[in-house]
């Protein structure tokens, strides 16, 4: 088993999915919490991606070397959720999403996580790497009450489009949906 994390690590993440409070983290930023999954707005935000967030599985696992593949496959339907809301209520052009494993990748919290970035054109996110700042749980809260409402009115406000205009899926020429 390969593992990074210091003897005596204490898991920040798995402080937050048992509800505690942590340095950096707080409950009201949680945004979707199932059996298997938390998704909660980082408080780290690199410039010109406010809002972004953190999906992890409720399980410790460090990295997607040992993580069960329907764990992992839970977390992914987390993602695909916390992207399609994040699309309609950031009313951003684009979702990315990425995930490290190990140090010599970029990996500096000790259980497996992704992240879930808004996007618009020009925002040179993977330029501007080392343009980050931590941000209050005042500052995070708004978007995390965005995120909140767009999921609890799943999967229906997923289908208006990021101007908020119903029917954003391509539609064929014969008047149904593509």
């Amino acid at each position: 088993m390969i593992s990074h994390a210091p003897p005596g690590y204490d898991c920040p993440f798995c402080a937050l999915i048992a509800g505690s409070e942590t340095q950096r983290n707080s409950e009201s930023d949680v945004v979707l919490r199932d059996a298997e999954t938390t998704a909660f707005v980082s408080p780290k935000w690199w410039a010109g991606n406010p809002g972004h967030v953190i999906v992890v599985p409720n399980q410790h696992h460090e990295h997607l070397y040992e993580i069960p593949d329907g764990v992992l496959a839970a977390v992914y339907r987390t993602v695909a959720k916390v992207a399609r809301a994040m699309r309609a209520s950031y009313r951003c052009e684009g979702v990315s999403t990425r995930q490290h494993n190990e140090p010599g990748a970029g990996q500096d919290v000790w259980h497996l996580h992704f992240h879930v970035f808004p996007r618009n054109a020009g925002d040179d996110l993977y330029l501007r790497d080392l343009e980050v700042r931590w941000v209050s749980a005042d500052e995070r809260e708004p978007y995390a009450a965005r995120l909140r409402a767009a999921l609890a009115d799943y999967p229906s406000a997923l289908e208006r489009d990021h101007h908020g205009r119903e029917g954003s899926r391509r539609t064929d020429p014969r008047g149904g949906r593509a």
